[in-house]
């Protein structure tokens, strides 16, 4: 097809539509012309890209197409049924996508937390490090358990801190370094901390005030790092994808897991600040801890390969994410 003659032939109907979509009010027959007018474009449009692809040509009338589409059928008003299949469709579906990396995550963040955790334990110099001998013993007989205080202002700091942590994670993703940092540095401490516990004989106690929320607060933590970290590795390696368009549907599906990650490190807040500074038994605390857990466990997993089995990705569907360019094979 000679597209310039395609253009030259067509180009009155495009720039008609153009002048349709830009007028605040149309009266009936303008209402029917640009109706048939979108259907004769989008079949232009459906054309071109069969025949001669030209990215500037698919842009332009993918564009006039989408304000075309908002002028006939109005701004998309969001419903319940959006919601719902956000929730238990979209959001499982991106978490299930990044499920090795979030495991491999995991592994990397227990190995550095255990090996730091068993050096501050049995090495009397990495121990003098967290502090003098008094400042220890003060922190292991009353900060370490003072500090989780059951109230909702407790509860709500929890919260808003760990999703501001998990949101920077997933953002600088891209730079390969940032969650890196923050998954080095929270494993370091975890375990020095626990290793401290350890040496004054209190390991116990660090496992009942860690495990009740710490379950599903650091799997929360396990998966914001698996998702930068995709991020990164799919500016590395994109694939066959331009890398542009890799990192563009990429970075939809990963805002996608941020948002999910909100309603997780909220119940792990609720944990927190209700549950594991209680005075309810210890080992009911773990109890509810790990009942946190598995539902999220079950919401990423079960949920997630019924959504992946169906095709979902957790990306935007094609009318809202945009039209894709064509490129060379």
């Amino acid at each position: 097809m000679d597209l310039d003659a395609f253009t030259a032939v067509h180009r009155p109907e495009w720039d008609r539509l153009t002048e349709l979509t830009k007028r605040r009010r149309l009266d009936g027959a303008e209402a029917d012309e640009i109706v048939r007018l979108y259907q004769a474009v989008a079949t232009h449009l459906s054309t071109v890209r069969s025949t001669a692809p030209d990215p500037a040509t698919v842009t332009r009338l993918s564009e006039l197409l989408a304000r075309a589409r908002t002028k006939i059928t109005g701004a998309h008003e969001p419903a319940w049924s959006d919601v719902v299949r956000f929730t238990v469709v979209t959001v499982p579906a991106a978490l299930y996508r990044i499920r090795w990396w979030i495991l491999g995550v995991t592994v990397a963040f227990l190995a550095v937390a255990v090996t730091a955790g068993v050096w501050v334990a049995v090495d009397p110099d990495a121990l003098a490090a967290m502090g003098t001998p008094s400042q220890r013993q003060q922190y292991v007989d009353e900060a370490f358990a003072s500090y989780y205080d059951p109230q909702a202002s407790f509860a709500a700091m929890v919260w808003t801190n760990n999703a501001w942590i998990a949101a920077q994670m997933i953002a600088t993703g891209i730079t390969g370094v940032f969650p890196v940092y923050v998954l080095l540095n929270n494993a370091v401490q975890i375990g020095a901390t626990g290793g401290m516990m350890a040496a004054h004989g209190e390991l116990a106690l660090f496992g009942q005030l860690i495990a009740p929320h710490g379950l599903l607060e650091l799997t929360s933590i396990f998966v914001a790092g698996a998702a930068g970290l995709k991020l990164f590795w799919t500016w590395v390696d994109p694939g066959p994808r331009r890398r542009g368009t890799a990192l563009a549907a990429e970075g939809r599906s990963l805002v996608t897991v941020a948002v999910g990650l909100v309603g997780a490190l909220a119940l792990s807040g609720l944990v927190e600040g209700f549950v594991t500074g209680s005075a309810l038994p210890w080992w009911l605390k773990i109890v509810i801890g790990a009942l946190a857990l598995a539902a999220f466990l079950a919401y990423a997993l079960v949920l997630g390969r019924r959504a992946a089995a169906a095709g979902e990705t957790g990306d935007l569907d094609a009318e809202r994410a945009g039209a894709v360019l064509p490129t060379a094979g």
